[in-house]
């Protein structure tokens, strides 16, 4: 069966462009602009969220959820807010299966606990970078190529890359950037 997919909050396309390459309609949206050819909606997925989709994966922005930033939690409480009620209205959504991506963040502790947690070397990446899963109707990801045994062999420098890129302008869409191994397995395993 053919799905409608809609894979929120992404300019990349990797999820997008994994569900059309298993035959389903894919849509991606995003603010940004789409890095890849293909159907992508530009502007607030909250608008789009009624037009008869079978399938939401949506990766909101953690700028003001991940945990990795909590020394700044104290200054940005309203920021925060906003991103959890921003996340509550994707779980809410009207699409019969919903996976939110997300890497470890107050989503566990404010809303819920991720039924899920990935990691990019169980998907055939020699990197590792938790990244949590909120389900709804969808079973967990399984792994599909762990070479977890071969990346631990590297310096830590590398197989914590996404951790360890430099500051620069661009380094928080490299950081939010799907690894396509996971996307994959989303496509197989969802579609």
């Amino acid at each position: 069966m053919k799905l409608r997919v809609l894979v929120a909050c992404e300019y990349s396309g990797k999820v997008r462009d994994a569900f059309t390459a298993q035959g389903h309609y894919a849509l991606s949206c995003d603010m940004l602009e789409t890095e890849a050819p293909g159907f992508h909606h530009v502007g607030n997925v909250l608008e789009i969220l009624d037009q008869d989709w079978d399938l939401m994966i949506a990766h909101p922005p953690c700028t003001h959820l991940a945990v990795s930033g909590a020394a700044w939690f104290k200054d940005k409480a309203d920021e925060q807010e906003q991103a959890l009620e921003f996340v509550k209205k994707l779980m809410e959504a009207p699409i019969p299966q919903i996976c939110i991506e997300n890497p470890v963040s107050i989503i566990s502790s404010r809303i819920r606990p991720p039924e899920c947690i990935v990691q990019p070397y169980e998907h055939g990446h020699m990197e590792q970078k938790t990244t949590c899963l909120w389900l709804k109707n969808l079973p967990p990801l399984r792994p599909t190529h762990n070479v977890y045994l071969e990346m631990m062999k590297l310096p830590k420098r590398e197989r914590e890359r996404v951790h360890y890129l430099p500051p620069r302008p661009d380094r928080w869409k490299e950081r939010s950037r799907t690894f396509e191994g996971i996307a994959k397995a989303m496509a197989e395993q969802w579609g």
